[in-house]
């Protein structure tokens, strides 16, 4: 009994804080208004390219005014990510191709340009949250 009640003033005095943060994901330059931002969250190596939504840990979906969109996600653990953007512009949930490449924007944390000879991967596009954050990705158009 002793030992129950001296773990409660040790709880009371030492709270287990939960780190919990914001990141606020934001895109400019659209080239037209026409359908939605899609923004996807990834937690784990190995999960991106991920051409089919598939092995994400998180996905929203915002409206787009002049040619920006910005999503905030909440509550979010400490821990590693990487963010993918589709400009959805028929609004299918999907990365609409050409021949090979997409049809519509895409774009990934730390990634300028996309290409055969620079392909997304968890590694590369992934950064650590650590505190509230607000990360700018460059949608590419081909």
């Amino acid at each position: 009994m002793a030992l129950a009640v001296l773990l409660t003033f040790i709880s009371l005095d030492y709270p287990v804080q939960k780190e919990r943060y914001t990141l606020t994901v934001k895109v400019e330059e659209l080239r037209n208004s026409k359908g939605v931002v899609q923004f996807t969250l990834y937690n784990k190596e190995g999960s991106i390219p991920d051409t089919k939504f598939k092995a994400f840990y998180k996905m929203k979906k915002a409206k787009i005014s002049n040619g920006t969109s910005t999503i905030t996600f909440n509550d979010m653990p400490k821990g590693r990510y990487a963010i993918n953007v589709l400009h959805d512009e028929n609004e299918n949930g999907k990365i609409d191709k050409g021949l090979i490449l997409p049809t519509e924007g895409i774009g990934f944390s730390n990634y300028t340009n996309i290409g055969l000879s620079n392909r997304p991967n968890f590694s590369k596009a992934s950064f650590e949250l650590d505190s509230d954050a607000t990360v700018s990705v460059k949608i590419i158009y081909k």
